[in-house]
């Protein structure tokens, strides 16, 4: 059976970590709605909440700006840029509250040089073609008996997967960043606090999902390969 269609590799292995990706998503979701009705008692937004931690941390040069989409906040390193989506930048939700000092602790990584993410910015090109050329290049090079093809598309897909688990620390980092600057700052309130940990921890989850699904993929591609090999 071929790569994109259903075995019981596919059947035991990949569609629990979607399943796990399915469940993460829309746990991330339900929670982020449910805190973005609460407000802080500061009254502070999203990207003054951005903006204060940068200051306080010297990064006067990071912009803040805001981006379309739904919870599509983050921080590029090239440009020294935090993004935050509509329901983050001007929202005074405890929810928004936490997901910005998240993104703003990925500037305070590439401030101090945590070497996470700047393995994972290494691995962004290669992990793009990985993810999806690997596979068709393993599947295609057991069709016409060519390991050495077989072996780089493993290879190419093993650093996607790589870059998904390098993802999991500089995301954990971030979020406890955030968390620690939220408390030093005063700028929430302790059952606030709670409710951001929350939405960070309801995220975090999402990582650790797509990791799996991830490394579920690349299980089932040495096996198929692997018996492709012994039967040929």
């Amino acid at each position: 059976m071929g790569y994109y269609g259903f075995d019981q590799y596919y059947i035991f292995l990949v569609m629990p970590a979607l399943l796990l990706s399915l469940y993460a998503q829309y746990k991330v979701k339900s929670t982020f709605n449910d805190f973005r009705r609460v407000g802080n008692r500061k009254g502070l937004t999203g990207a003054e909440v951005s903006r204060r931690i940068l200051d306080s941390n010297g990064l006067y040069d990071v912009v803040v700006q805001p981006v379309r989409g739904e919870l599509t906040d983050h921080y590029d390193p090239r440009t020294k840029v935090v993004r935050l989506s509509d329901s983050v930048y001007n929202s005074t939700s405890v929810a928004a509250i936490g997901v910005a000092a998240h993104e703003t602790g990925h500037a305070i990584q590439h401030k101090v040089g945590y070497a996470p993410l700047a393995l994972r910015s290494t691995l962004v090109p290669v992990a793009n073609i990985g993810s999806s050329a690997g596979p068709y290049l393993a599947i295609l090079g057991l069709f016409i008996g060519w390991p050495t093809l077989v072996n780089a598309g493993i290879i190419l897909f093993t650093a996607a997967v790589a870059f998904y688990l390098v993802t999991l620390p500089v995301e954990f980092n971030a979020s406890k960043r955030a968390i620690a600057l939220l408390e030093e700052t005063g700028m929430l309130y302790g059952d606030e606090l709670a409710s951001a940990k929350k939405v960070l921890r309801a995220a975090a989850m999402t990582y650790v999902a797509s990791a799996a699904v991830a490394m579920a993929s690349l299980l089932r591609l040495i096996l198929l390969t692997s018996n492709r090999r012994r039967n040929d």
